[in-house]
């Protein structure tokens, strides 16, 4: 199944660290305040979880109905 990154809005800091370690150009800063992903972009390859320095990102499976 298919994967992809959720960020969490209210512990993100929007330090930046995901956007720069994504592969896929999935992550942007939403009005300066947290990270956003476009889950049509995303893999779910898990590196912005893992750098994430405040711990809000995991990776979740996809619903099938996507």
């Amino acid at each position: 199944m298919k994967k992809y990154a959720v960020p969490n809005k209210t512990v993100c800091v929007a330090c930046g660290m995901c956007l720069k370690f994504c592969p896929r150009e999935a992550i942007t800063i939403h009005l300066g305040c947290h990270a956003l992903v476009d889950t049509e972009k995303c893999v779910g390859c898990g590196r912005c979880a893992k750098i994430c320095p405040a711990g809000c990102i995991t990776v979740t499976e996809r619903s099938a109905a996507k």
